[in-house]
């Protein structure tokens, strides 16, 4: 998911390059970049703040990606600077499904908080090497437009969506274990028991506390 964000997100380190296919001098070519990401920086603000307020990370995931998708079009098959220059606000709307990604994964392995560091890490190395690969992408042949960059663009934000959608469902299938465990008296099943084991085992405690814990956890979706 994050692989996903990073690399459809590669248009940053070429943005300069985007803002010159509008057709001014290179001056006014590097000041057209700054409006784009101080509108993003107080968005990302509300974007997050809002996805905290009501708990919910597979919309705030979601809604960016068509967004960003249209972004790309418009860029691609448009040659005024109305829409062209809009089109570069619509891109960046991919940097606000950053802070919703780092949320929702340590949400998603609260403990322990070295497993979660862990993963955190992992996360970031396997993301960000997105950034090796996509400044190949951007050829100097396919300006004005760099419709084979924004082509994957559009690709990667569709496995995003894609992948963050199997993550929401599989979290709630969890929820809805965790929910039927603890409205029936009975003994767990092998499979919960096997997890009671781990959870047990990573936190230095009884099966019995390890159930405890779990009662009334449920992921954010």
């Amino acid at each position: 998911m994050y692989h996903c964000v990073t690399g459809a997100t590669g248009f940053q380190n070429f943005f300069p390059s985007l803002t010159e296919t509008l057709g001014y001098s290179p001056t006014i070519s590097l000041l057209l970049v700054a409006p784009p990401y101080i509108f993003m920086m107080f968005y990302s603000y509300l974007h997050s703040s809002t996805s905290d307020r009501f708990q919910m990370r597979w919309v705030f995931w979601m809604y960016p990606i068509p967004i960003v998708i249209v972004g790309c079009f418009v860029f691609m098959y448009t040659d005024s600077f109305g829409p062209r220059y809009f089109s570069l606000f619509l891109l960046n709307f991919a940097f606000a499904m950053n802070s919703t990604i780092y949320a929702w994964i340590a949400s998603s392995i609260p403990r322990p908080p070295a497993k979660r560091a862990a993963a955190m890490a992992f996360m970031n190395s396997i993301g960000n090497a997105a950034s090796i690969w996509t400044p190949f992408t951007y050829w100097d042949s396919s300006q004005p437009h760099y419709r084979p960059a924004l082509g994957i663009v559009i690709g990667l934000m569709c496995i995003a969506g894609i992948t963050g959608t199997t993550l929401r469902f599989y979290l709630a299938s969890e929820n809805k274990r965790f929910e039927r465990n603890e409205m029936s008296d009975s003994e767990p099943t092998e499979k919960d028991m096997k997890k009671l084991q781990k959870t047990a085992e990573m936190e230095g405690v009884d099966i019995a506390t390890a159930r405890q814990m779990q009662k009334g956890f449920r992921y954010v979706l």
